[in-house]
């Protein structure tokens, strides 16, 4: 099952991405390249497929990506500390 991603995980994500939207997209890519490759794979494909513009793919696709993570580690948090 997918985390849920809050309002605060968003706000944080999107906060981190706007302060310079290309260095943060390029990092992205090298970051799930080497956590997830396919996922990385994917996006680029269809970024390099489509007919739209294909740095505002990877920067949804990694935006995405970057907010289900920091909702799993908010929810692996909460369940440890419950666990505790």
């Amino acid at each position: 099952m997918l985390p849920l991603i809050s309002e605060e995980s968003r706000e944080n994500v999107l906060k981190e991405v706007f302060q310079d939207v290309n260095s943060w997209r390029k990092e992205m890519i090298h970051v799930v390249k080497e956590k997830n490759p396919e996922i990385n794979a994917a996006i680029i494909e269809a970024a390099e497929k489509t007919g739209l513009d294909p740095k505002s793919i990877a920067l949804g696709a990694y935006m995405t990506y970057k907010m289900m993570e920091e909702a799993e580690n908010t929810e692996n948090a909460f369940l440890d500390d419950i666990i505790s």
